[in-house]
């Protein structure tokens, strides 16, 4: 890898962990020793909320495709951005979910322990990163639908 190379790829990591910890842990619970993040209070606000929170947590995705992270990876930030972002569509219950699960700090964790191994990752390719996009699409569509069919399902019920 050619200095340029390892240059512009430690200041991505440093913004993925920079939003990582933004979204997930940048606030602490007095006295509790423990954080949540950003994600899980922008969950509170129905329907836009948590699908802002997984089109962030898509970008993280996104650019671990760019980076080289190899496939496995991918498929396992995936599941992690699809186990957040459909349970936390789940009023209440969801956001604090998502507090607890902490999906990108764990994203941006598997892609520094990916990079770290010598020659776990390769170029990455545009199949690879439309794939990815693809998949995010698809987990947004079935977080969008539970939202959805939720609400529906309360409005009928209070009706």
């Amino acid at each position: 890898m050619e200095p340029q190379d390892h240059t512009a790829r430690e200041r991505a990591l440093r913004r993925l962990d920079s939003l990582g910890y933004v979204l997930d842990n940048s606030i602490p619970i007095p006295g509790t020793g423990r954080r949540f993040g950003l994600d899980a209070v922008i969950g509170l606000i129905p329907g836009v909320g948590d699908a802002t929170g997984a089109v962030m947590s898509a970008y993280i995705v996104v650019q671990a495709a760019r980076l080289g992270a190899p496939a496995s990876s991918l498929v396992r930030m995936l599941l992690n951005v699809g186990i957040e972002a459909l349970v936390g569509a789940i009023p209440f219950v969801g956001d604090l979910f998502d507090a607890w699960f902490k999906a990108n700090a764990r994203n941006v964790a598997l892609l520094r322990g990916e990079l770290d191994r010598p020659g776990s990752t390769r170029r990455s390719s545009t199949a690879v990163v439309v794939a990815v996009v693809i998949a995010l699409v698809v987990i947004l569509g079935a977080m969008g639908w539970l939202a959805f069919s939720l609400f529906r399902a309360l409005w009928q019920a209070i009706t």
